[in-house]
């Protein structure tokens, strides 16, 4: 044990201390090469030349200045003609009435969430919600409470006691679980109960939906939807967070969502990051590639019978979960030696230890089956 180490306070060493028992302590990975299925990057953006490109041609002509900062929040100095582009990009591209950048969809999560929802009011969560949506509620004044993945049924028995208004929050694509709610069915809970949708849309952002705009959008319920957070540091392959909704709620967040006012904003490069990705969103061309090669995964899954073990999903997220005690570091052993790039995900993180797949529109079909084969060979060892 280190000598900083023992300089904590006793109650943080023994909170270490139980995480390294439970052999759940977190620590910074190595940068190791090997083929990617771990990142979030699902359509190549974040590693695109032709957007790099773009993204700096908008910093330099299209930014008002040639800051590299944004030199301060944007109700001080850091609003730009850029920023302003951006929103009204974006709010056109997802069919809202208004949007507000953040610098994270962390940011956005706690700024929505800890501002909006009132003393009195309630807050109903999927128990599978991000943390950002946690640490948001934890912040608001507002009573809360969480209802059983994907289960309408036990959402609505809350609805019936809640109080006040009442704010229902879900994923449209689960980090962990790579799956989708029924936002049909969430949709009519919430006018029956006159309730407020929210819906955190971070990994279904340039990947669901026609043109990537989303779940909401896919089910043409986005008039029923009080505000959509859509996130730019997933498939879109830049940083930052739009909250749309009416240009009500965006007066709203402008005036009392303490993460957009106390940060400094985004800078030209990272909003010109952002355009250039939604251009390059409008083609389709690396969604199809996407889609084909989750076709190709959901294949190679029966072809080696690892269905049981892995969920069937259509969405770039893809679930192995192993059926004995330790077999998932069994696997991702096996997978590392191999040169595959994917992450063990374990409790707090996910409820159950898993490894999490990570398709993208630049991995090869050659890749996949490889990486399928490695699975299964390491099952049956």
């Amino acid at each position: 044990m280190s000598y900083l180490w023992c300089m904590l306070p006793e109650k943080l060493r023994k909170k270490l201390a139980k995480r390294i028992a439970d052999d759940q302590l977190r620590s910074l990975p190595a940068q190791t090469p090997g083929i990617d299925f771990y990142s979030n990057d699902y359509l190549g953006f974040a590693r695109s030349e032709r957007i790099r490109r773009a993204a700096e041609r908008y910093a330099k002509r299209r930014a008002g200045s040639n800051l590299n900062g944004a030199t301060g929040s944007r109700l001080i100095s850091g609003h730009s003609p850029l920023a302003a582009q951006v929103e009204k990009r974006l709010t056109s591209h997802h069919g809202a009435e208004a949007g507000l950048l953040f610098n994270s969809g962390y940011d956005a999560n706690l700024g929505l969430f800890s501002a909006v929802p009132q003393r009195g009011d309630t807050i109903l969560y999927d128990a599978l919600i991000h943390a950002s949506i946690r640490d948001g509620i934890r912040l608001s004044l507002a009573r809360s409470a969480k209802f059983k993945h994907d289960d309408y049924r036990d959402l609505e028995s809350k609805l019936k006691r809640a109080t006040g208004h009442v704010y229902i929050a879900v994923e449209s694509l689960y980090s962990m679980d790579g799956d989708s709610p029924d936002l049909n069915r969430l949709v009519d809970l919430t006018e029956r109960y006159r309730a407020s949708l929210i819906v955190d849309e971070a990994h279904a952002t340039g990947v669901l939906g026609k043109k990537g705009m989303g779940l909401v959008q896919d089910v043409e319920r986005s008039d029923a939807v009080f505000a959509r957070i859509h996130t730019f540091g997933k498939a879109i392959g830049a940083h930052g967070a739009i909250v749309l909704g009416t240009q009500g709620l965006v007066d709203f967040l402008l005036n009392f969502a303490h993460p957009f006012i106390y940060s400094t904003a985004l800078p030209p490069h990272s909003l010109g990051t952002i355009l250039a990705a939604y251009d390059e969103l409008v083609t389709g061309l690396e969604r199809a590639e996407l889609v084909r090669n989750i076709d190709c995964f959901r294949k190679g899954v029966q072809q080696f019978e690892l269905e049981a073990h892995s969920k069937n999903n259509r969405t770039p997220i893809q679930i192995f979960e192993a059926q004995y005690p330790n077999s998932c570091r069994v696997v991702a052993e096996a997978l590392a030696k191999s040169g595959f790039l994917i992450k063990r995900i374990q409790p707090p993180t996910a409820a159950r230890e898993r490894l999490r797949i990570c398709l993208h529109s630049f991995n090869s079909e050659a890749e996949i089956e490889a990486l399928l084969q490695t699975i299964s060979q390491a099952c049956r060892s």
